[in-house]
């Protein structure tokens, strides 16, 4: 058996992407761009060594009891002694990323694992070649790098490589056309001359935002000069919270104060929500709680799970023109 270098035997750190608003030029980057998909799900690293496969996530930890069959069909289709970055996703019967499907995957014990797995097949996005014969290629550029990858294996699902485009028109086609097809969130961007750098931030991320219209439920911040929008949709007649938005300009906070009511009756929400959109840290705020009644446009990502926005809205304005039963519900 083989030996991985230090830092690539698991878990490993990976490379990251900054966001960045519009979609870079095709020299951006050093060696010009090159444009992959942005998945819905879950960042892992596959450890191909000896006679096992172990994958681990981006926060180090180790995912391959909750994903035992991607494990299996890593060590039939990848050679020993190699590592692979890439993304766990599943998809819906409609053939669009479920990141719901996926948190099925992760919150299951491992006793029931593969009752969960029959049930939520997940898939495999191999984009990157750290490892190769026991062999550290993360200083070699991206264009080697992927080249080896894709000479790696004979790729088949559940594992499969990420498409990628070096033409601009293209990239641009996938940004305008995958979220709405697939669900997919936007477009990395990586320079075609660069190493992989673990931790570092050299790559690019664009996000697709669609318009929508969401009921403002309650604010942060007082109701005269509200900081942060509590975004709501109804599912069967109960207003449900969907996101928040980032913290409002002060023009945008008095233009929705003059429209604000506080709420006069009983309001479904608590007095005081999570701070972040998991509340991980337990730490809570005040919820100032208001009418439903003002209808708000805000800008989103396609990262949805059970219907409501796991990453920040961005207000736009109020809409007097809509009422809340225009506002699509919440399924």
């Amino acid at each position: 058996m083989g030996n991985l270098p230090p830092g690539l035997a698991g878990p490993v750190e990976v490379a990251l992407a900054k966001a960045v608003e519009h979609l870079p030029g095709l020299h951006a980057l050093p060696g010009g761009c090159v444009f992959e998909p942005k998945w819905d799900g879950y960042r892992a690293v596959i450890v191909r060594q000896g006679d096992e496969a172990r994958l681990w996530s981006r926060q180090r930890k180790d995912l391959t009891d909750r994903f035992a069959d991607i494990a299996a069909a890593a060590v039939r289709i990848l050679p020993a002694d190699c590592v692979v970055d890439g993304e766990l996703v599943a998809l819906d019967a409609s053939g669009r990323l479920s990141f719901d499907q996926l948190q099925r995957r992760l919150v299951t014990s491992p006793a029931s694992a593969r009752r969960v797995a029959a049930a939520a097949p997940a898939s495999y996005m191999a984009f990157d070649l750290l490892a190769a014969a026991s062999v550290d290629i993360r200083t070699q550029r991206w264009a080697t790098r992927r080249a080896r990858l894709e000479s790696l294996a004979v790729w088949e699902p559940p594992l499969q490589l990420s498409p990628v485009t070096r033409d601009v028109d293209e990239a641009r086609e996938w940004l305008d056309l995958l979220p709405a097809a697939m669900g997919v969130e936007g477009l990395v961007v990586k320079g075609v001359s660069t190493r992989y750098a673990p931790g570092r931030r050299d790559w690019l991320k664009v996000k697709h935002r669609d318009t929508v219209e969401v009921i403002v439920g309650g604010v942060l911040g007082p109701i005269d000069h509200p900081e942060v929008v509590i975004a709501g949709r109804y599912h069967d007649g109960e207003l449900v919270q969907v996101g928040r938005t980032v913290a409002l300009t002060n023009a945008q906070a008095a233009d929705l104060a003059a429209v604000l009511v506080p709420a006069r009756r009983a309001h479904p929400w608590p007095d005081e929500i999570g701070v972040g959109r998991w509340a991980r840290s337990g730490k809570t705020v005040p919820l100032t709680k208001v009418e439903p009644t003002v209808v708000a446009e805000v800008t989103a990502d396609a990262a949805l799970q059970a219907g409501a926005w796991r990453h920040p809205l961005r207000y736009l304005r109020h809409r007097p023109d809509l009422q809340p039963g225009d506002v699509d519900e919440l399924r």
